[in-house]
Formats: C-alpha cells, sequence, structure tokens
C-alpha cells in the first residue's frame, strides 16, 4: 500500500500486539527516493541521519525504519538492510550496493513488556508487510505505533493510548504530500483546527483532562527520555535534497499544531522528508518556482502532518491499562 497516495512509496508494519511493541518500513521504490531530515527534539534515537544533510555525497535513501523499543529498536534496520540487499537495492560502492536506511525510534518500554523489542528480523519482516500491501494503509495501535502513548507531562499514571496516523494532502498544480507519523508525545493531542483536546494527560477518576489544571498550578512531572514524535514525510514531485530538506524543517510546524507542548528537552522530535519524483509533471525550471514549489509542498506537509498525528490519537485503541479517544470515560 502507498503511503497516502504518493507513488513511490510503500508501507509495512511489525506488530506485537502482547507486548505493545512494533516496527514500521517505508520502502521507496526503485533507485530510492531524495531524502532529507530534521531533527529538533531534545532527546532523539536516530540512525543515518547525517548523511540527509545537504551537501553529503548520498543523495537517495531506499527506506526509512521507525521502531519501537527505544536504542534497542534501531537494530531492526539491520534486517530492512538485509531485505533490500537481496533485492539488489543499495547504494553502489563498485564493491557492492550497501542500502541507505535511515530511521528513529519511540520509548515505548514503560507500556506493555519492556522485554520484547523489535530487531533485524522483526524489520525484515516489515518490509515483506509493505510488498504484501495488506496493511499499508493500517493507523492506531500497528508498528511504531503500538506503545505510544501521549500527555505523559503529569506521569505515566495520567497518559493515554495514542499510536499511528497517516495524513495526505493533494497539491492544487498535481502531485500528493503525504505524512506518516508516529505519536509518542510528552504533551497532549489537539485538534489542530478547533484547539479542542483529543488525548492527553487524563484524570480516570474525575473523567476529564488535565491541562486547565496544569495550567492553573503550574503542575507538571515529565517522563524523561520517553517521548517523541517521529514522522516520514514524502511527495511523489521531484524536488532536490536542499528542497526536500527545507521540506523536513516547515513539516515540524504540523507537530506543533497538534500536539501541546512540542519539541521539549524530552521528546526527540523527527521529521524525515521523501521525494520520489514519480509524478509526471516536469520540476521547475526558474529558482523562484522552484522556491515556489518548496514552500507549497512544505505547507502541505504540516498539514499532513498535523492530520496524521490527530489521526493517529483518534485511530488509536485502550491498551496496557492506558484509555484512549476511542473508549475514553465520559466526560
Amino acid at each position: 500500500m502507498s503511503l497516502g497516495g504518493v507513488e513511490g512509496l510503500s508501507v509495512g508494519h511489525w506488530t506485537d500486539e502482547r507486548a505493545l511493541t512494533g516496527c514500521t518500513v517505508v520502502l521507496c521504490d526503485g533507485e530510492g527516493a531524495v531524502g532529507g531530515v530534521d531533527v529538533r527534539g531534545g532527546g532523539p534515537g536516530t540512525r543515518e541521519t547525517d548523511l540527509l544533510a545537504p551537501g553529503r555525497l548520498v543523495q537517495r535513501v531506499h527506506a526509512v525504519l521507525l521502531s519501537g523499543g527505544s536504542a534497542f529498536g534501531l537494530s531492526a534496520a539491520a534486517g530492512v538492510m538485509d531485505f533490500l540487499e537481496e533485492q539488489g537495492i543499495g547504494f553502489d560502492t563498485g564493491f557492492g550496493r550497501v542500502p541507505i536506511v535511515p530511521g528513529a525510534v519511540i520509548f515505548d518500554l514503560a507500556v506493555g513488556d519492556s522485554r520484547v523489542r523489535p530487531g533485524p528480523e522483526q524489520g525484515y519482516a516489515a518490509c515483506k508487510a509493505a510488498l504484501d500491501s495488506g496493511d499499508g494503509a493500517a493507523e492506531g495501535n500497528v508498528g511504531a505505533g503500538s506503545g505510544a502513548t501521549c500527555g505523559k507531562w503529569a506521569g505515566m499514571e495520567f497518559a493515554m493510548k495514542a499510536g499511528l496516523g497517516i495524513g495526505s494532502v493533494k497539491l492544487p498544480r498535481g502531485g500528493t504530500v503525504a505524512a506518516l507519523a508516529v505519536a509518542n508525545p510528552l504533551g497532549d493531542i489537539v485538534d489542530p483546527l478547533t484547539g479542542r483536546l483529543v488525548a492527553g494527560a487524563f484524570d480516570r477518576d474525575q473523567g476529564s483532562f488535565l491541562m486547565r489544571q496544569a495550567r492553573e498550578t503550574g503542575r507538571t512531572s515529565p517522563f524523561p527520555g520517553a517521548n517523541t514524535v517521529v514522522v516520514v514525510v514524502g511527495t511523489d514531485l521531484q524536488l532536490s535534497k536542499e528542497a526536500v530538506h527545507r521540506v523536513a524543517q516547515m513539516a515540524h510546524d504540523g507537530i506543533a499544531r497538534a500536539v501541546y507542548p512540542a519539541h521539549t528537552p524530552w521528546d526527540g522530535d523527527t521529521v524525515f522528508a521523501l521525494a520520489t519524483g514519480r509524478h509526471p509533471e516536469a520540476p521547475p525550471r526558474t529558482w523562484a518556482a522552484q522556491m515556489e514549489q518548496t514552500a507549497e509542498v512544505g505547507a502541505a506537509a504540516a498539514e499532513a502532518v498535523a492530520t496524521a498525528l490527530l489521526r493517529a490519537a483518534q485511530t488509536a485503541a485502550p491498551a496496557g491499562g492506558y484509555p484512549s479517544a476511542q473508549g475514553r470515560l465520559p466526560g
């Protein structure tokens, strides 16, 4: 299944419903996609992000891994690399093809069974699922979102279940921009259009959110190192590496619209951006037109990210003793 209708990007998940962890892979068809990244959280867990900066040798990536399991989950990328190597996909070094697989993780060890973490076998399984295209559009408690929670600023006893969501925007002049987001923030998740709280710090006894009370009393009890929002944004337009990097930067606005507070010292907020170039429209020729296109894609990316985070909260089911927006108490 393609990522939100973006040709050239397919999505696969591995999910452990008992241990409440998993991983998600976005596979790039053919020779890969032009990649970029922007990391703004204070506590990221990532791999292969430096090579995505403008001016680096490698232009294209072949997959992006999002995983639970904290830093342990980064090992799932080895399975993604094995899968791609079997397909003959990777950066040609002259001595063999090396798959380029950036990735980021969320901390979900406080939910479910902390002894179970995605590894190489699970990363490989997620790649196979992407080819099977059976669950690429799945949302909620799937893949890297299996153990995601939100509203942890008041402590885990008030946290709510969140998950994985997808948002997509059709551009007026052709092309698609989509986002896949795993919502595991310290903050609460709000509807970006209305500002209404959807999921966050929630008092089970009172059946109400704590945000108003926290603003009045200054109450806060962060859970250091246990939070993050990780995102993959994709477009089928042709973009340069510099433009993709700018899109990743602009896409962070979507996190700020849907998560309060965002980009804290205890979050590892990371946005990957991919451009497949599969749309038939030729890229703009003039510098001014290129800047205009980049701005349009970046603005759409922020909208798609905000929608994906809202979907991550709305589609999550209660699990591990944590209520969700689907099944929270009345009031």
